[in-house]
């Protein structure tokens, strides 16, 4: 058997009986797990910042808002730089199946800490928790999608577009239903429910692991056994290093951003380096790595606006926007839950364009720049409602603006999956996947950077440079199209 996924059997070969929605079987089980995984992690996350700036009289921490937002895209930034670890422990030790397991079991624990530990303690041990469990669980998932598919299948975009939509019910219906436990609970009730939305998610794993394709179930790459010892020595000494540099304040609230995003450009060029210097990877694969590079410059830039619903955003929607809904003022975590609402509704008309289009569809490149492009509309379209004041911005206006949001997103995310699980080599197919993710943990903590520049007196400012940054390099992506896809090797 060939550790590599482009050889499992692919979904046109299996029976028609185990079709779903005309894509192979297994996808159904792994569009229900991330479901309930993104149930907790974004229901945690909607009430997140809240608990980080709301103070202490209200149930929150009483932290300064600038550093709260900050945090928060730190944290995110760790959730996609944990990818790496989940990644490296699936092609080398475990394989994605049991690594999937695994990362769920921490990321339930991380919200069960955040819902029972009271204060710096339990917010710490639980982000953490949940930012090394998360990372192990994305990059696997998305990698037993792309096994389901032949690299050559026109279905594979679509299949992404399902897979997410899957993502964003359960974005959807977490921070609805944590925010209203918040309202009428606490915070710690909020978190409680994301940990048993987790466990929820684990068991329905734990009962269908056993169906997914035997190729889930292999190591890559495997590792040597006599360097398991120096491994995980050199593990254990990093970990020791990380907590002594908390320990001592050298790693505090004030620099944390700084140092994730550095770490998680190290991490991007080192893992380029490994990959492309690495002879099990042959010279059309080499040329397709190199291709993946102003991709991954790309989902930086995307993801430093779009990760901003999670800090710009969700203050926006706490002191500027008219949360009065038919006489009942609705907490503003519910504005977390307007993006996954739009996604459900347009996924799956993305994925029949894709699919209908076939060949005739933009490459990849094209894609990116497309979704660059309307990513810096929907900052523009934030300034005719700026400087208004409290409770001046329509829902409606907002909800538009995230529609926006949507649009670029289901034009770039999916197809960044899809692209990673294509243009990966044989020996790095789940670490490929952890490149794009990387390219998502730069940009979630850059989106926690510029937060601190966000100012209520001068976001008129700050919306423009964003959005006209935005629009042009999307025009510089569409440009250089021809040139990358030819680096792609044939790759769409």
């Amino acid at each position: 058997m060939s550790p590599s996924p482009t050889t499992t059997e692919p979904a046109a070969a299996l029976p028609a009986r185990k079709a779903f929605f005309g894509h192979p079987r297994m996808l159904a089980n792994l569009f229900s797990v991330e479901l309930w995984e993104r149930f907790s992690f974004y229901g945690m996350q909607g009430i997140l910042l809240y608990y980080m700036y709301y103070s202490v009289t209200d149930g929150g921490l009483g932290m300064d808002e600038g550093v709260a937002a900050g945090l928060v895209g730190a944290y995110g930034g760790g959730v996609y730089l944990s990818s790496i670890a989940g990644a490296w422990l699936a092609d080398r030790i475990l394989g994605s199946e049991r690594t999937l397991f695994y990362s769920a079991m921490i990321v339930m624990i991380g919200h069960i800490s955040l819902s029972l530990v009271p204060g710096y303690a339990g917010l710490a041990i639980g982000l953490v928790l949940i930012a090394l469990g998360s990372g192990g669980l994305k990059a696997n998932a998305t990698a037993l999608v792309g096994s389901l598919y032949e690299k050559t299948d026109e279905r594979r975009d679509a299949g992404f577009s399902i897979f997410y939509m899957g993502i964003n019910i359960g974005a959807l219906i977490g921070p609805i239903l944590t925010g209203l436990l918040w309202d009428s609970f606490g915070f710690h009730v909020g978190f409680g429910l994301a940990a048993v939305g987790m466990g929820i998610g684990l068991a329905q794993y734990a009962a269908t692991r056993k169906y997914l394709p035997e190729s889930a179930h292999l190591v890559a790459n495997p590792l040597p056994k006599a360097q398991f010892a120096r491994v995980g020595g050199l593990a254990v000494l990093v970990l020791a290093a990380v907590g002594a540099a908390i320990a001592f304040g050298l790693i505090n609230s004030q620099n944390l951003v700084a140092l994730m995003a550095v770490v998680a450009l190290l991490s991007a060029i080192a893992y380029f380096v490994v990959i492309l210097s690495s002879k099990r990877v042959s010279a059309i694969e080499r040329k397709r790595v190199f291709s993946f590079m102003p991709l991954f410059v790309a989902s930086t830039a995307f993801w430093a606006l779009f990760q901003q619903q999670f800090t710009v955003v969700a203050l926006y929607a706490d002191t500027s926007l008219n949360l009065d809904l038919f006489g009942w003022e609705m907490p503003p975590s519910f504005v977390q839950s307007i993006n996954p609402v739009f996604i459900i509704v347009f996924a799956a008309i993305f994925a029949s364009m894709w699919t209908k289009m076939g060949t005739r569809q933009p490459g990849t490149p094209l894609k990116f720049g497309m979704g660059l492009a309307v990513m810096g509309l929907a900052f523009l379209a934030f300034i005719p409602f700026s400087g208004g004041g409290p409770a001046s911005t329509p829902l409606l206006a907002l909800a538009g603006i995230l529609l926006l949001f949507t649009f670029a997103e289901l034009t770039l995310s999916p197809t960044g999956l899809s692209a990673a699980t294509k243009l990966a080599p044989a020996a790095f197919p789940t670490q490929m996947v952890a490149l794009f993710y990387l390219s998502v943990s730069l940009g979630s903590t850059l989106s926690g950077w510029l937060a601190q520049f966000y100012n209520r007196e001068t976001e008129v400012g700050y919306f423009s440079f964003l959005g006209l940054t935005a629009i042009a390099l999307g025009i510089i992506l569409a440009a250089f199209a021809p040139a990358i896809k030819k680096l792609m090797g044939g790759v769409r």
